[in-house]
């Protein structure tokens, strides 16, 4: 059969990507937001040892990876978690249930970027037109209502964005996973400097140095950290959705998703000893994001500062954008498969995009972005950074289970990984899901991952009891195709 067709599919999407554009996809989509969002947390958590946590996550995502990798060369389509745990365990709901908390996972994970681009967008404009800082122009407006209005009009501009029709397009993806390298290498180039001269606030020594401001332990304190810093981890399990559009993917996969993970800990881990050789362990960044404060302190002399904020705002813009639009699509092939209400799959006639899954994919995100900024007692990116992983931490887990249950039945893919990595990395994934594993600001976790969750059974619920009354299928169809909009 030729490579451009697939048994009762039609055409087959072009396998274009090769083993460097692949790296740079899932390098790319590891880096992000995570960075930017949580180093400042885990400092106030372990100190100068943040580094640690940063390896421990990277363990624990290397667990799920090798999963993940067993299961994308067995079943190489582009539906992910969704189509392992149905093909594990045939149950429509946990396949429903899976589904929909990876799509609450994109939304959060592209809130919590809305509200990193609120505060350095504010910081960057403070810094070139404020009256204090940059040309005198207006006073900028700092935190409070001001980031909230920018945080939901950042969603907002995804959504016109998302309505355009515009995909996920590996190459485009390079330019700006070039700008999130470059943005880490300025902060780990100004950190390295700084060690060298002996300037800055902070001390290299500092790296080997535990704090508990917490009084929590050792243990539990960096299990808290670890559970904060798995959100930069996350982000390699999207590039499963590539593989149907991968040169020979059993090949290259493995090594590919490994090397991609070890290069963004590596990148982590020099972050944080720029951020310890220039800052003190205790400082306090604000929303705005300790990097920033990195390149102001570390660079005081230079102008950096005054065109860093614009660079992560460039890195982070990309992270929300992919998960806002893994997020739609996914909602749009829920609705298409009639798991929830139909209206979801309704697509614009001329941009063939799908409009009803995103204004309400925004409008959850939107939505979110409100309530978390009135109720959360941590910060806005602490709240929705640890939802992102607490939701992931479940759905690792489930895909952990998966592996192992698909180990018994037949078929045998490319890659197989040794019985008892998918059964130390469930059980650790369960272990970081525990209250146990945060502190009680970051309780709100559970009540907002439980309340996004709850949306998506009532709207099941409903659509479940319609399609019984009117004699029609009840379950997934189709679940392959899940999120395809081709």
């Amino acid at each position: 059969m030729a490579e451009s067709e697939t048994p009762g599919h039609g055409p087959a999407l072009k396998r274009v990507i090769g083993p460097g554009l692949l790296l740079l996809f899932i390098v790319g989509d590891i880096l992000g937001a995570g960075i930017y969002a949580v180093t400042g947390q885990m400092t106030a958590q372990v100190g100068g040892i943040a580094w640690l946590p940063f390896v421990l996550a990277f363990g624990v995502a290397t667990l799920t990876a090798f999963s993940y990798l067993e299961l994308v060369t067995k079943f190489p389509q582009a539906a992910g978690a969704a189509l392992y745990t149905h093909k594990a365990f045939g149950l429509h709901i946990v396949t429903f249930l899976v589904a929909f908390a990876v799509i609450c996972s994109g939304v959060t994970s592209a809130s919590t970027s809305s509200s990193v681009v609120a505060g350095n967008l504010l910081a960057g404009l403070d810094e070139t037109f404020g009256r204090e800082n940059g040309l005198g122009w207006f006073d900028v407006p700092d935190g409070g209502t001001a980031e909230l209005l920018v945080a939901v009009g950042f969603i907002v501009v995804l959504a016109l964005i998302n309505l355009r029709g515009v995909g996920e397009s590996v190459k485009f993806n390079v330019v700006l996973t070039l700008v999130e390298i470059l943005a880490l290498a300025i902060v780990i180039g100004i950190g390295f400097a700084a060690a060298a001269r002996g300037s800055g606030d902070g001390d290299i020594r500092n790296l080997v140095i535990f704090e508990d401001p917490n009084d929590k332990g050792w243990f539990l304190a960096i299990t808290v950290a670890t559970t904060i810093a798995f959100f930069a981890m996350v982000g390699f399990e999207d590039s499963v959705n590539m593989v149907e559009e991968t040169k020979n993917p059993e090949r290259i996969f493995p090594r590919t998703m490994l090397s991609g993970l070890g290069i963004a800990c590596l990148t982590y881990v020099l972050v944080v000893v720029a951020v310890v050789a220039v800052l003190p362990v205790d400082y306090d960044s604000g929303d705005e994001g300790i990097l920033l404060h990195v390149v102001r302190v570390g660079a005081p002399s230079l102008p950096i500062d005054e065109i860093f904020p614009y660079l992560t705002v460039f890195a982070v813009a990309n992270t929300a954008l992919i998960n806002m639009l893994m997020a739609s699509r996914l909602l749009y092939g829920l609705g298409r498969q009639g798991v929830l209400p139909p209206i979801l799959g309704a697509v614009l006639p001329r941009r063939r995009s799908p409009w009803v899954a995103i204004v309400f994919s925004t409008a959850l995100a939107v939505g979110l972005i409100v309530v978390v900024d009135r109720f959360a007692q941590s910060s806005m990116v602490a709240a929705l950074s640890g939802t992102t992983g607490l939701l992931l931490l479940v759905v690792f887990a489930v895909v952990n289970i998966a592996c192992l249950v698909l180990k018994r039945k037949p078929g045998r893919g490319f890659f197989v990984a040794p019985t008892w990595i998918p059964v130390v990395g469930a059980a650790v994934c369960l272990f970081l899901v525990g209250p146990w594993a945060r502190t009680s600001e970051q309780m709100i976790q559970y009540r907002i991952a439980a309340g996004m969750i709850g949306i998506g059974v009532v709207l099941w619920v409903i659509t479940y009891a319609l399609r019984r009354r009117a004699h029609e299928s009840t379950g997934f169809t189709d679940v392959e195709s899940l999120g395809d909009d081709r």
